[in-house]
């Protein structure tokens, strides 16, 4: 089991994390869940309902639509991300390359947190608002 501290220096790599202080930070390390998935295992299907982002701590998991590969995500990477502010169903199948141990950041907790913590919010929209100025900028 990760200490608080060690979720913290987790998140800070979490790009939409990257805006929120390390202090904030450790109420959002309170509320991640570490959780095991063994190989072949599936953390979640496409089209089901969004409702966790997921780091991974240890292994791989592989993103995919049928046969079709979209990415992976190896050690210290997120997926599942926009699933802390979209409901829409998910787009991708993940499933565990090998035995995998992730973090987990429930939708509902994040919210709930959210409320109390103005800064945290702040943090991450600053981050969001920077991508989006990104992806409008390659467009162009």
């Amino acid at each position: 089991m990760l200490t608080v501290v060690e979720k913290v220096i987790i998140l800070q790599n979490i790009d939409v994390f990257s805006g929120v202080e390390s202090e904030k930070l450790a109420e959002l390390a309170a509320i991640a869940e570490e959780v095991t998935y063994l190989k072949d295992d599936v953390v979640y299907r496409e089209n089901e309902v969004s409702d966790s982002l997921y780091l991974v701590l240890q292994g791989e998991v592989r993103l995919h639509r049928g046969d079709q590969e979209i990415t992976t995500a190896g050690e210290l990477e997120a997926f599942g991300t926009w699933a802390l502010f979209d409901t829409e169903p998910r787009v991708v199948t993940a499933t565990a390359v090998e035995d995998s141990q992730l973090l987990r950041i429930d939708r509902e907790d994040f919210v709930d947190l959210l409320a109390d913590h103005v800064q945290i919010a702040q943090g991450v929209l600053k981050t969001l608002a920077t991508r989006l100025r990104s992806l409008i900028e390659r467009a162009s």
